[in-house]
């Protein structure tokens, strides 16, 4: 999830460049000055020191000295920065020691629990340290941010007025989320706080969405919340706003694919499924293949489908709509595509036209019969060439002139 969060972090707030050590260029920890006049975290220079080299990282100068001077200085100055107190004086007292970090992000934790104003630049500091810092994402973690940012993200419905507060808060969740806390999240199990979600989901902005949907992905995927997503799974509303976002990916891209994991996320627990279908799940990941979509979502939406047509209604929802077969057809053989996409789409053709004239007919006249000759002399996986030859044979009779029943066997 980090990676994502940084592309789309707000470009007005970053760790100042003089905060990072030139080595890790992750923020200060410990700041210590070479006889060179050059500043360095501690623990990475004590390392380039270990290590036999008697240079200056930065200069090159050979070191005649190796002693490393506590910089007091840039020390207090990145616990001000920390804090977001610009008011208190930039150079620390007589008798004022520098602050431990994690005694700043303490004041920082205070700050998340105090009135709208203090808690919002609270939350873009922590947004900074939690995407552009390995060390300051360790200390969130540490220190409980993951939860407090969830109460404050879910709290009160005055907080929706707030779009700027609101991704913040969302790209810090998403940023930590750490494994071993993510019990914390079944605090949307309460009604009122699984009302603020769907509310959120259907009127924020686009990015407050998609960030959403990442969040959905994580409850659905992490076995500590696993009757959480069946809550989810059984909420008409939530279900029809992914289902809309996947209908969106020529708009946007992103919170289209992010609704796909979504709702992939949902559809491991097959007791999701049926509800999936009945909202129009099927039509959506139609809708989501047909606009030329990603390559990275392409196959987590073909297996999505691929398990929602092993059901009778799905399999009826896909009878019914017009373009569904063309659309597979299209990705059964894609050059640089994910292999798992073609075997996901032969399975899908599989599950539906077995049975069926109607589409058997249709899957002829889109071209699978190329598409499948083409994937057998690829390089694609024994399952999906099994899969290919499987649906050859079911169709022959098609294109023989004599529509015959399925009669295939299983994937060995």
């Amino acid at each position: 999830m980090r990676d994502h969060q940084g592309r789309r972090q707000s470009n007005k707030m970053s760790i100042p460049h003089l905060f990072r050590c030139p080595i890790s260029l992750d923020l200060f920890t410990d700041p210590v000055t070479l006889c060179t006049g050059q500043t360095y975290d501690r623990p990475s220079i004590e390392k380039w020191l270990a290590g036999g080299h008697l240079t200056c990282p930065v200069t090159m100068q050979t070191l005649d000295d190796t002693t490393l001077v506590p910089n007091h200085t840039l020390r207090h100055l990145i616990d001000q920065w920390i804090r977001g107190d610009p008011d208190r004086s930039s150079r620390p007292g007589p008798t004022e020691p520098a602050a431990e970090p994690q005694l700043s992000l303490a004041s920082l934790k205070l700050n998340l629990q105090s009135p709208t104003a203090a808690a919002a630049d609270a939350v873009k500091k922590i947004r900074i340290l939690s995407v552009e810092s390995d060390i300051g994402q360790a200390c969130l973690i540490q220190l409980g941010f993951f939860p407090l940012l969830l109460h404050l993200l879910f709290r009160s419905a005055s907080a929706h007025d707030d779009s700027e507060l609101v991704e913040a808060a969302l790209d810090c969740v998403l940023s930590l989320s750490p494994p071993s806390q993510l019990d914390s999240l079944n605090m949307l199990k309460e009604e009122h706080n699984l009302a603020s979600l769907v509310v959120l989901l259907e009127q924020g902005n686009i990015k407050i969405k998609t960030s959403l949907c990442y969040l959905l992905e994580l409850v659905a995927t992490s076995p500590a919340t696993k009757e959480l997503s069946l809550l989810v799974g059984r909420s008409q509303r939530v279900l029809r706003e992914l289902i809309s976002l996947m209908q969106c990916n020529k708009r946007n891209a992103a919170a289209a694919e992010a609704a796909v994991r979504a709702t992939a996320g949902l559809c491991m627990l097959d007791e999701n499924w049926g509800n999936v279908i009945r909202e129009g799940g099927v039509g959506g990941l139609i809708a989501y293949l047909s606009s030329s979509p990603g390559q990275k979502t392409v196959s987590r939406a073909l297996a999505t489908l691929e398990l929602l047509l092993g059901q009778e209604a799905g399999k009826s929802a896909f009878a019914e709509n017009a373009n569904a077969v063309r659309v597979v057809v299209r990705h059964v053989f894609v050059v640089s595509a994910d292999r798992e996409a073609s075997e996901h789409a032969v399975g899908a053709l599989l599950a539906v036209c077995c049975g069926s004239v109607r589409l058997q007919t249709q899957a002829v006249e889109a071209g699978v019969l190329t598409q499948l000759l083409l994937l057998l002399q690829s390089q694609c996986g024994s399952k999906a060439k099994s899969r290919a030859r499987a649906l050859l044979k079911l169709l022959r009779s098609v294109w023989a002139g004599n529509p015959g029943e399925c009669n295939f066997q299983n994937d060995k």
